[in-house]
């Protein structure tokens, strides 16, 4: 269902209340023994609202001192790198974090008069770092991502670079809850005024040196040359001043739209339930650039935390995530001539069949693994994943001498490949897939989205196959069912059936109180609603089995 108001304007009455959102991260003290109101690290990090009581200062205090003692425990002596995005609870968190780190006696390294810092530049940050020094440096990115204005997001980056894997993140979160539990009393903590004034507080230029090794990446020569007249729109998030600094290196043709933060993000169109989100893959989210596209050869953006991208072409408006992921891939394994031959691609179990596909036709290997780029952060650093992509429009890939990049996903290398793909194609985007499809066939993705109640997410992530009895999906034989990954044998957290021509997943969000059924079919649009619907089915009658309302 698609509320009446996506892709219209944010109505003023609609905006949040920085003041009160603020004030509550501060003064709403959260129930440690409520599961809704304690720490959580999901696909992506803790991740709450601060009016829920799922983000306020007391999980901060908690996550951070967690994270020092972790420092401690593994020997990291290098500098913590934190980088925040424009979300309102984003800077009070980074107070918050800045004066734990302080009393623990962790070096902090933030951003250069307090600006705002992307997730691939933290990670960028820490490889680059870690290359020229034995004690290693790691991070801590706060950022909710695309999601509502009044949440707050909080991860942790280990010396790898990427988001912590299950194994840290479930000694964090145990830790965390431990100290919640007893009142906050282990914290160590100094005002903010000590903290700043102290040895263990530096400013970093995160984005002069991201922005000059650029041209390792992408062939930033080309884009410069081809004259192409671009447009980037970071969405009043933390590539702002990111792209202010790509124009004026590298004289580009680029027009920056929303070039200011608002913590209200009232200039955003909603997304398809109404509610504001800075999805750049949602054609409703991005509704106002979507009406400029025939002003530019190529227009993109990017969420918040810049870690996602969307790509907007005369031709084929807003690029659907999947099909740009299976050009960019395509693209990259064909033109990379210093490439491995051996070089894998990473890509999540609910990411399009067209990508195997193409993989396939050139001779390369799949990986596949379940939701969450944390799952394709061995790979990028150690070098055998050329590429690691997500369905959700995030991606990150290798330098073109192979080496690694970012082991976090990098919404800005990605808008930029659109760029150099275009220039040296010379064909649109939507052009170059049109062709995978009269190859491979057409392929019918679609996701749906249903609100979840936490026992309801806690049922579908303990999913096994012999729950589900079914023989037939979509009028075709079952061929497979998963509940572990293809490619690392990691749990699904959910449930994937596969058919000859088909597939269905289902599993709980691990950022919203909601589940997701995505599904592709390479028959027809009937087929592919009729594998939703049986998936559908299925989701209600394993609630209805388990009493669950």
């Amino acid at each position: 269902m698609v509320d009446s108001l996506a892709g219209k304007l944010v109505p003023k009455k609609e905006l949040i209340n920085v003041a009160l959102l603020v004030s509550a991260y501060y003064e709403l003290i959260p129930d440690s023994f409520s599961e809704n109101e304690k720490v959580t690290f999901g696909t992506s990090g803790h991740r709450g609202s601060a009016l829920k009581k799922s983000f306020n200062e007391a999980h901060v205090m908690a996550i951070t001192q967690a994270i020092c003692e972790y420092k401690k425990q593994m020997g990291y002596k290098g500098v913590l790198y934190i980088g925040k995005d424009t979300h309102a609870l984003s800077t009070p968190a980074q107070i918050t974090s800045i004066r734990v780190c302080c009393a623990n006696k962790v070096h902090v390294a933030i951003a250069k008069d307090d600006d705002y810092t992307p997730t691939p530049l933290v990670s960028f940050a820490i490889l680059e770092h870690n290359k020229k020094s034995q004690n290693h440096a790691d991070g801590i990115v706060i950022t909710p991502s695309h999601n509502p204005p009044q949440d707050g997001g909080f991860k942790y980056n280990p010396p790898n670079g990427g988001p912590a894997d299950t194994d840290v993140t479930a000694i964090i979160q145990k830790r965390a809850n431990e100290i919640l539990k007893n009142g906050l009393q282990e914290v160590k903590i100094v005002s903010y005024e000590v903290a700043l004034d102290s040895k263990y507080i530096q400013e970093f230029d995160f984005i002069s040196p991201y922005v000059k090794a650029l041209g390792q990446i992408i062939d930033m020569e080309a884009i410069k040359n081809s004259k192409l007249k671009l447009a980037a729109d970071p969405l009043g998030g933390s590539s702002i001043p990111v792209y202010e600094k790509i124009k004026s290196y590298y004289n580009l043709d680029m027009e920056i739209i929303h070039p200011y933060a608002d913590a209200t993000f009232s200039f955003m169109t909603l997304d398809y339930d109404g509610k504001i989100r800075m999805d750049c893959s949602s054609p409703y989210a991005m509704a106002s650039l979507l009406k400029l596209k025939d002003n530019y050869d190529l227009a993109f953006a990017n969420d918040t935390d810049a870690d996602r991208h969307g790509i907007v072409t005369p031709k084929g408006g807003l690029i659907n995530p999947n099909h740009y992921l299976s050009v960019a891939i395509w693209y990259l394994f064909t033109y990379r001539k210093n490439y491995a031959k051996n070089l894998k691609v990473g890509k999540t179990l609910v990411s399009s069949s067209m990508i195997d596909k193409i993989c396939s036709s050139l001779g390369i290997d799949v990986y596949e693994v379940p939701v969450g780029f944390k799952w394709f952060v061995e790979g990028l650093y150690e070098g055998w994943l050329g590429f690691g992509g997500e369905e959700s429009a995030g991606a990150s890939y290798l330098r073109f001498d192979g080496s690694v990049w970012s082991t976090d996903k990098d919404g800005i290398i990605m808008t930029l490949l659109a760029a150099e793909i275009m220039t040296v194609t010379c064909k649109d985007i939507a052009d170059i897939y049109a062709e995978f499809e009269k190859e491979f066939g057409k392929a019918y993705y679609a996701r749906i989205d249903a609100p979840a109640t936490l026992e309801q997410k806690k049922l579908l992530k303990a999913l096994s196959a012999d729950d589900i009895q079914l023989e037939t999906l979509g009028g075709e034989k079952i061929e497979k069912m998963l509940t572990h990954a293809a490619g690392n044998g990691a749990a699904i957290g959910g449930l994937k059936i596969v058919t000859q021509n088909g597939w269905v997943a289902m599993r709980p969000s691990g950022t919203e109180d909601i589940y997701k059924i995505y599904a592709e079919s390479f028959i027809s649009q009937e087929h592919l609603h009729s594998l939703q619907e049986e998936a559908q089915s299925v989701m209600k009658m394993l609630f209805e089995k388990s009493k669950i309302k």
